[in-house]
């Protein structure tokens, strides 16, 4: 608990092995964590049995792969189902400092902001942990591409670490969303869809051969995607496109399109 608030961790696991059992021990020593809840996308390597060996943690396995935004949603679900208040998504490749958790929970239980996002660009950290420069600048293109069409001022929409009030995620209708990574930019399209507000913590991190990624054909398919969302969003907010990304009427006190 944290302020009254029930505190959630939720872990989209995929092969995540050599790195699962450090990621749980310093989400541990944060001291304000009450579910953790691993969901094991039908890793190749021994994730379930280190993570079913770990105290405290829900383990759920999917019967097929569904894709990394299929994990995130039987994530969510299953948290709100714990009763959690704020839920909080970590990649178990130890990429992302668990050490952030009680920074980015204080946001949101303060009432200051509904979703907190760790970014990685923020202080400089992304080249400096290790981030290959063609990510970097892919990163920097489409986050100003972003930010021009959705008229925000992100320093960036591609971080794994994300922190959300239980009243985004019964509001947003993120279960149409894609089992793609892309359903991470379809979240932050449809927060601020909503009128939503999204605060960010600068994050250290870490690139090494265990932490995922995806290769450039992927990152390219990726890249289009989140390029047409915000396009999406754009003549959606201007009522010159129907899409069923932004087809829920957006939340009273939701500002209209700038």
């Amino acid at each position: 608990m944290y302020f009254g608030k029930k505190i959630a961790v939720v872990m989209p696991a995929y092969n995540a092995a050599q790195t699962l059992r450090q990621t749980y021990n310093e989400v541990r020593e944060q001291g304000i964590v009450d579910e953790i809840i691993l969901v094991d996308d039908r890793s190749h390597d021994d994730t379930v049995a280190i993570a079913r060996s770990l105290e405290g943690v829900r383990v759920h396995v999917h019967e097929r792969n569904t894709g990394y935004g299929g994990n995130q949603k039987t994530c969510y679900r299953l948290a709100l189902e714990t009763g959690a208040d704020i839920v909080i998504m970590l990649h178990p490749d130890y990429q992302y400092t668990p050490k952030l958790i009680p920074a980015m929970a204080s946001i949101i239980a303060n009432g200051l902001h509904p979703c907190v996002l760790g970014s990685r660009i923020l202080g400089g950290y992304s080249l400096k942990g290790g981030m290959p420069v063609w990510k970097y600048i892919a990163n920097r293109f489409l986050t100003l591409a972003e930010n021009v069409l959705l008229g925000e001022k992100l320093s960036e929409y591609h971080t794994g670490y994300r922190a959300f009030s239980r009243e985004i995620l019964e509001t947003l209708d993120w279960g149409k969303n894609s089992d793609d990574f892309v359903f991470d930019n379809e979240m932050l399209a449809q927060i601020f869809w909503h009128g939503f507000t999204i605060a960010e913590v600068s994050c250290p991190t870490k690139y090494f051969p265990e932490a995922s990624s995806i290769n450039f054909r992927r990152s390219l398919k990726y890249g289009f995607g989140c390029l047409a969302i915000g396009l999406k969003f754009r003549l959606a907010k201007m009522g010159l496109l129907r899409s069923e990304l932004f087809s829920s009427t957006p939340r009273r006190g939701a500002i209209s399109s700038g």
